[in-house]
């Protein structure tokens, strides 16, 4: 039934996944796309909410019986890189859907379709939020925060992903996608001649003496059977070349799949960044920011109702393994409100060129994926509500 639904809307959905590819719009400058959304919503006779203060919106189908409420989620911003896949519809406005948020549109938009024409079948609610400002990890908890998921059972998400042969998706529990939390380290120090540095105290010296010693927290004081990623991804100071450096700032993030180790990083790089700093008479500070949680697929009872459902539709063969990643994602805003999963939907295609990673710009997509995401997603909300 979902299926042969999924295959009916299989052109509106490409049709839908191309129109949001030619107007990529930059995190929480959304405009233009939540408008077409709102107005796509409405034709399907469905409630939207939309907000005076942000971006995004929420589609709202209430099923013929009272019964629980289930969300499922699509984020909807692009990326500031300058597209390069030479599509007829490609984007020309210097952004681009390279993280394939435009799909997610258009797979939700079909689940959509789909959960309408079914609504005299469905015991409860389903919420459709289209969600802003995944790219900058703010979207999210926006909703979670101010109650758009205090009537909520349960959530549901998936990415488009590269790595996933396209007619696959990979749905495993566990540990999927780690934490990201965000750091800025200020090493103040005093100038001197570059030929007399002893009369000075080298901040740049300092600032690069943290970064390695960061890399002994991994290396020597984390457990070893416990990933963990610290990155300092800028470094910028210095005056000029024969003065030595009295301000450096450095900025970079820390990533793990683990509570208790991210709940440590903060304090061991404290004492790292401060401690280099005495011995090396400058000054540190650190500025630790804490963005996202890790992706983690716990709950038993969502897990088999995902798997069981895509089994339903395409068969055993249709789930795909994957390694869990070090990226992380802002849905784990909502998981931590909610009980929720988060899966992958596969586009790698090799004999169409679908062979780029997300955010690259020449990303592309095999189209012929997206119903099969749309009914994946309609048939979790059908189960989940019904059971």
């Amino acid at each position: 039934m979902i299926k042969n639904l999924a295959e009916k809307y299989t052109d509106y959905i490409i049709e839908q996944r191309r129109f949001f590819h030619t107007i990529p719009e930059l995190s929480l400058n959304e405009v233009e796309t939540t408008a077409k959304l709102v107005e796509e919503l409405k034709k399907m006779d469905m409630e939207v909410i939309t907000f005076p203060d942000y971006n995004g919106c929420i589609g709202i189908i209430k099923g013929a019986k009272p019964g629980k409420t289930v969300m499922l989620r699509a984020d909807i911003d692009a990326l500031p890189v300058k597209e390069q896949t030479g599509l007829p519809f490609a984007s020309t406005n210097g952004n681009m859907h390279a993280c394939g948020h435009d799909t997610h549109i258009a797979m939700q938009l079909g689940a959509a379709k789909i959960l309408s024409d079914l609504k005299k079948e469905i015991k409860g609610t389903v919420k459709l939020l289209f969600q802003s400002g995944e790219e900058v990890a703010l979207g999210a908890k926006y909703y979670a925060n101010n109650g758009y998921l205090d009537d909520v059972d349960a959530v549901y998400g998936t990415h488009i992903w590269s790595e996933v042969e396209a007619g696959k998706f990979n749905l495993e529990s566990g540990e999927r996608m780690a934490s990201c939390d965000t750091f800025k380290i200020t090493v103040e120090g005093t100038s001197a001649h570059g030929s007399a540095p002893n009369l000075g105290n080298d901040a740049l010296y300092a600032a690069a003496s943290i970064v390695m010693n960061i890399q002994s927290y991994v290396s020597r004081r984390k457990d070893p059977l416990n990933a963990a990623v610290v990155t300092v991804g800028t470094m910028n100071g210095g005056q000029r070349f024969n003065i030595i450096a009295n301000h450096i700032e450095m900025e970079g993030t820390t990533r793990t799949f683990n509570k208790e180790i991210r709940n440590l990083m903060e304090d061991e790089l404290r004492k790292i960044v401060e401690n280099t700093a005495i011995a090396l008479g400058v000054t540190a500070k650190l500025e630790y920011s804490y963005l996202t949680d890790p992706i983690i697929n716990e709950h038993v009872n969502l897990n088999s109702l995902v798997q069981n459902a895509a089994v339903k539709l395409y068969g055993e063969d249709v789930l795909a393994p994957m390694t869990k990643l070090m990226g992380a994602e802002d849905f784990s805003h909502l998981m931590a409100k909610v009980p929720g999963f988060y899966g992958f939907i596969g586009c790698y295609n090799e004999k169409i060129g679908a062979i780029h990673n997300n955010h690259s710009e020449f990303f592309l997509v095999d189209e012929s994926t997206l119903p099969m995401g749309s009914a994946l997603a309609a048939q979790f909300a059908y189960d989940f509500l019904n059971q």
